[in-house]
């Protein structure tokens, strides 16, 4: 599937330096792994396609998140990482039992962050989430989690204790939806201080669907005016669970519709700029 850019640039006007927390590239030559999804149909998404996007959309700099197709091995992420060069960092997956020399050789190549993904086709789940806390809290890392986060009074004992600066990822993806207890329990996990919540891939949680994804608008809307200065941004791109051209969503629209859950202009810049600046270690722009 070719990735094209459809339709005027969105609305909203980046304000330079912003930053995509939130999206995954592929170069040839590194296959996929058993466990894990299938590559992307069609011409790989590498960084020559998202390169036009970013000029298309406004982005300035890029965090590239080790894909599931991968697994664990984090070769094709630092390939990447090399080609983009430094307007990019990374989160790869690693293990409570990484090698020391490993996570350095990481860390050199870009990455800042490890990855907890507790869904289907994910290389490490809530099993590893004290182990990988640990190995990131020494490497001074942040920890992207994304499990179903219809569940997380199940999880919220756990993740309060989390040492490392961590991200819950992808709007909490509430497969169940969200009431008032799970939402209570995202604003107590970020009022510990350690916790941002992502704004990325919100067609994939959503049950009313878009263009306005209204139930998970509401969630999103609340969040950002509890906390501004804990929420990021990622566009997802290239949208894994499209299949086809025709299931490629608007990134205009997109685009548009999520910022617009922010409360302010200033709130705009610290989501897309200040705060992810800080987060993942890139100097001031």
């Amino acid at each position: 599937m070719i990735r094209t850019l459809t339709g005027k640039k969105p609305a909203t006007v980046l304000p330079k330096g912003t930053i995509d927390t939130q999206m995954h590239m592929y170069l040839p030559g590194f296959d996929a792994q058993a466990g894990g999804p299938p590559l992307p149909p069609g011409a790989l998404p590498g960084p020559d396609q998202y390169r036009e996007f970013m000029r298309w959309i406004g982005i300035d700099r890029v965090v590239i998140t080790q894909g599931n197709a991968h697994q664990s091995d984090n070769a094709n992420l630092v390939a990447c990482l090399a080609a983009m060069g430094d307007v990019a960092r990374g989160v790869a997956v690693i293990h409570p039992d990484t090698a020391e020399a490993e996570i350095a050789r990481l860390a050199e190549a870009g990455v800042v962050g490890a990855r907890i993904m507790d869904l289907p086709g994910g290389a490490l789940g809530l099993s590893g989430l004290e182990g990988v806390d640990a190995r990131a809290a020494d490497a001074g890392w942040v920890m992207a989690v994304q499990f179903d986060g219809s569940h997380i009074l199940d999880h919220e004992n756990r993740l309060a204790k989390v040492q490392s600066r961590w991200i819950l990822d992808h709007h909490g993806k509430f497969f169940a939806g969200a009431g008032r207890a799970q939402v209570d329990a995202v604003k107590r996990l970020i009022d510990r201080g350690n916790c941002w919540f992502k704004f990325a891939g919100v067609y994939e949680s959503s049950k009313s669907g878009g263009p306005d994804y209204a139930d998970v608008a509401e969630v999103a809307r609340e969040i950002a005016a509890h906390a501004p200065d804990r929420i990021i941004w990622g566009t997802n791109w290239p949208h894994n669970l499209a299949k086809t051209t025709a299931d490629y969503p608007d990134d205009r629209a997109l685009t548009d519709t999520v910022l617009s859950w922010l409360p302010s202009d200033a709130a705009r810049r610290q989501v897309l700029v200040t705060t992810p600046e800080a987060l993942f270690g890139f100097p001031p722009m």
